[in-house]
């Protein structure tokens, strides 16, 4: 799998659904496909590491929806998994995946997957500064004695 696909992948799964879901609309694009895979939820198991960087460990079980379908004018296979048990979310990131492929990835770049970028580096700008409002600088006073 391409760098550039695994970005774009991450970013349709990460997407808040509504946000995501209007983009779509707004590209008035409604590609025939078939189901290879109809959306259908699931659990799997997230592993976390000790001070991120140790050894893994299960951390526990996350819902999550995946489907897979072929678009029928070339036969361009997308796929997603999203979290949750959101099926609209999943069949979305999945006709994008597979459109991104085609001709129309400059398009779909533009007005789905960059408009998305955005927004997610303002929630992080915005949780980060939320954050720094808050921290506390501790320094030690030194005594001059020994």
């Amino acid at each position: 799998m391409s760098e550039a696909r695994k970005t774009w992948m991450s970013l349709l799964a990460k997407a808040p659904p509504k946000a995501l879901g209007q983009l779509w609309d707004d590209t008035g694009l409604a590609p025939d496909f078939t189901w290879l895979r109809a959306p259908e939820i699931g659990s799997t198991m997230v592993q976390g590491r000790m001070g991120g960087t140790g050894a893994p460990f299960n951390l526990g079980e996350m819902t999550v929806t995946r489907c897979a379908l072929r678009l029928t004018d070339g036969g361009t296979v997308g796929h997603s998994y999203v979290q949750g048990r959101d099926k609209t979310h999943a069949r979305i990131a999945a006709l994008i995946d597979a459109l991104m492929q085609t001709a129309l990835a400059d398009r779909l770049q533009a007005e789905v997957l960059d408009p998305l970028a955005t927004a997610m580096d303002e929630r992080r700008r915005a949780h980060a500064a939320k954050a720094a409002a808050t921290k506390v600088d501790f320094f030690t006073m030194v005594r001059g004695e020994d």
